[in-house]
């Protein structure tokens, strides 16, 4: 089971989530809204979305996906959970990773602001005017890495033209889990910027990681 999360900016990961299920034998994709969000049909998620300054990574809304990927679990009780994050949805997806590890046995960041307090201060100097050095109740995903499990296949990718989540926040994330001895397929794309859901390399490392999961008896 594919279970993609979306990044700050909105809801635009149904296509690879079509994409994954087309491109994986015998899997089930599920796009998932995260808390606060609206979709283009008009499908709503319930909770507060936030200022999308990397201040909605918090334990109440990392806690909701959980349990809906929780639900899903217990559906397909068979299935293994690859979970796919995009930029914010990253940061979500490695931290439930990090507190939920029973849920996930792979994991694909895309574009991760996986340092959470130096991705901010960087932000904060790209866009002054925002209100990028408020303080929030955000989980930092290098802090969280220690609960990972052992068993964990993680694939971290990044544009290598990422002006948005630069390489090295994805970087020290993907040292921290090699030096945990987790599998990791980490890839800087070359020529490619922030807008990477949709590049043909994510699809084929989560199909790698997928293939490589062993099954669920």
């Amino acid at each position: 089971m594919v279970v993609v999360l979306h990044g700050d900016a909105g809801a635009d990961h149904y296509r690879f989530a079509e994409a994954a299920a087309r491109a994986i034998p015998g899997s089930v994709a599920v796009a998932l809204l995260r808390p606060g969000y609206a979709d283009a049909a008009g499908r709503t998620s319930p909770g507060e979305r936030g200022a999308g300054t990397g201040d909605n990574y918090t334990p109440d809304r990392i806690a909701a996906v959980a349990e809906t990927i929780a639900r899903l679990r217990h559906r397909y009780d068979h299935a293994r959970v690859v979970l796919v994050g995009d930029a914010g949805g990253a940061a979500v997806a490695a931290n439930l990773a990090g507190i939920r590890p029973a849920l996930v046995d792979g994991l694909v960041l895309v574009g991760c602001p996986c340092t959470l307090p130096e991705w901010r201060r960087y932000m904060q100097r790209q866009a002054p005017g925002q209100p990028w050095a408020a303080t929030v109740a955000s989980m930092d995903p290098l802090k969280t890495a220690g609960g990972l499990l052992p068993t964990l296949r993680a694939a971290v990718l990044v544009g290598a033209d990422d002006k948005v989540t630069p390489v090295p926040f994805s970087r020290a994330y993907a040292e921290a889990l090699t030096l945990r001895g987790i599998a990791t397929d980490y890839r800087i794309i070359p020529g490619k910027g922030h807008d990477l859901l949709g590049d043909p390399e994510v699809l084929a490392a989560t199909q790698r990681l997928a293939a490589a999961l062993p099954k669920r008896i």
